[in-house]
């Protein structure tokens, strides 16, 4: 990877990070139930996500544009815009994209069946980029790609460090542990998908 050749300006990283700021912003400057609500995946555990079964299929999506705390905003966009640029540098803005909207889905729907629909934050996201960069590092030559190997330690050691239940412990802080799981073992999959089409597309040509 050549730091230099990354473009400065990613627009949809920067959508993403501009999006979570402003709703970050708006929720303590202007009240944050009412920003927060709307963003929410559902405001009832029973009847089951009643308002996107009536249509509102933005909160499958919205709930990763919610943070709770400076510490929470800003570590979950250093980390967007480390990985969200590396993707859309390599394989574009519609793969991010899609990417991302697949990720949020699916760790937002298994955050919501375990704990309720009371969450928010870029971190399943994040996982699932990292997930996806990881592998996609390590399957797929083409990448161009390869994470410092600090880096995965990292990642792998702060996901089983929120696991154990310490920072809540210590700090109070209430971390969306299957959120994170369900977005790496999603960014995983979907890396291995994508380098499986690569080969096969490589032998028949």
């Amino acid at each position: 990877m050549i730091p230099g050749m990354i473009p400065k300006h990613p627009p949809l990283t920067i959508a993403m990070v501009t999006i979570s700021v402003m709703v970050y912003l708006l929720m303590n400057v202007i009240n944050q139930h009412t920003i927060a609500t709307p963003l929410l995946i559902s405001e009832s555990i029973k009847p089951t996500l009643p308002e996107i079964f009536g249509g509102q299929y933005w909160r499958l999506v919205t709930p990763v544009f919610l943070h709770s705390g400076i510490f929470h905003i800003v570590f979950n966009m250093l980390w967007t815009w480390e990985l969200g640029r590396l993707i859309e540098w390599r394989q574009g803005m519609g793969v991010l994209g899609a990417l991302t909207l697949a990720v949020s889905v699916v760790s937002n729907l298994a955050q919501y069946f375990v704990s309720g629909p009371f969450f928010g934050g870029m971190s399943g996201v994040i996982y699932g980029y990292f997930g996806y960069v990881w592998i996609q590092s390590l399957t797929n030559p083409g990448f161009g790609i390869r994470l410092n190997p600090v880096i995965v330690k990292l990642m792998l050691g702060l996901f089983l460090i929120c696991w154990s239940g310490i920072l809540e412990k210590l700090f109070g802080l209430v971390v969306a542990n299957t959120a994170h799981t369900a977005g790496l073992l999603s960014g995983i999959a979907i890396a291995l998908i994508v380098s499986g089409v690569v080969r096969v597309t490589a032998k028949l040509h």
